[in-house]
């Protein structure tokens, strides 16, 4: 098995973000490209953490898929099961495993933490390709880590994104749900714990419910709690939810399962991942706003 490996499946794109703060797309003069896609940026939060990650996805075989690309080389994380697609433009790119499938699986079976997100389960061929690299990464022994990162203007309906979602959650290890995220998928009160619970279910190791600037809160099987998070000069929040889960599964790479069963040592990790969420909100874009390991914890001890 290849050391502490986490393999993220899904997307990248290019975001186009307005280069003033504050305006409507519309308004804006002009707009800044940045690179992005949930399942991508954790791959890049985790190389920043000094964490071994590879990305699976497809990319359009044109200028902007290759600056992707390029940006996840430099970034040092693995891009074996990258598919590069003549017939498709890159903005969200849709995913799919190579038509041989071999390095995909490779990767997948060799990795420790299975990554992924719920807008490769919208339409096909894509949903198959998740499922399929889903089932490989299960059956090699890998951790599933589930980040739904709901993208509402993408699904057909609210219904069809509820229950797409919800089709594949009881087969994670981890979970990570924004607030946002419980109320739009139980339809109650996210700061209820029943109603946060209600998506708890046997098996499950770790559910964390983030609440922006105010922490989060984690339930496992045998303890549940809340760590409060920091408090920035917040510029834009993309990719704070991607570097907070690279953060994550960075420690969870090292240390494995044994992280669930000890409630102070999860509680670091955490207040470490609030901080690293935390700076990301400080520059415009996803990507070129993670954070390394000496900036989130010089943020940690400038709070103490």
């Amino acid at each position: 098995m290849a050391s502490n490996l986490v393999v993220s499946f899904g997307e990248m794109l290019i975001d186009f973000v307005p280069d003033v703060a504050g305006v409507s797309l519309a308004e804006s003069p002009g707009f800044i490209k940045a690179p992005g896609g949930a399942p991508a940026n954790v791959a890049v939060a985790i190389t920043k953490l000094d964490g071994n990650s590879a990305f699976i996805g497809k990319v359009g075989d044109d200028e902007f898929g290759h600056m992707l690309i390029d940006i996840l080389k430099k970034n040092s994380v693995n891009v074996d099961g990258v598919l590069f697609d003549e017939h498709a433009r890159t903005a969200l790119a849709f995913v799919t495993l190579r038509s041989d499938g071999e390095r995909e699986f490779i990767l997948i079976q060799t990795s420790k933490i299975f990554h992924y997100g719920s807008i490769s389960l919208i339409s096909e061929p894509c949903r198959s390709a998740h499922m399929a690299a889903m089932n490989a990464a299960k059956d090699a022994g890998a951790l599933l880590s589930y980040d739904p990162n709901v993208r509402l203007p993408l699904w057909p309906s609210e219904d069809a994104a509820r229950t797409g979602i919800m089709s594949i959650w009881k087969e994670a290890d981890f979970i990570k749900v924004s607030d946002d995220e419980v109320a739009f998928l139980t339809q109650g009160d996210p700061y209820n714990e029943d109603v946060v619970l209600s998506l708890w279910y046997e098996g499950l190791k770790l559910l964390v419910v983030t609440d922006g600037e105010k922490g989060c809160r984690y339930f496992t099987q045998t303890f549940k709690g809340k760590v409060e998070g920091f408090s920035v000069k917040t510029v834009d929040t993309t990719g704070a939810g991607d570097a907070f889960v690279g953060a994550l599964l960075t420690s969870i790479a090292k240390d494995g399962v044994s992280l669930f069963q000890n409630e102070e040592k999860l509680r670091k990790v955490l207040k470490f991942a609030n901080a690293c969420g935390a700076i990301a909100t400080t520059k415009k874009g996803a990507i070129p706003a993670l954070p390394t390991t000496s900036t989130a914890m010089e943020l940690i001890h400038s709070s103490e």
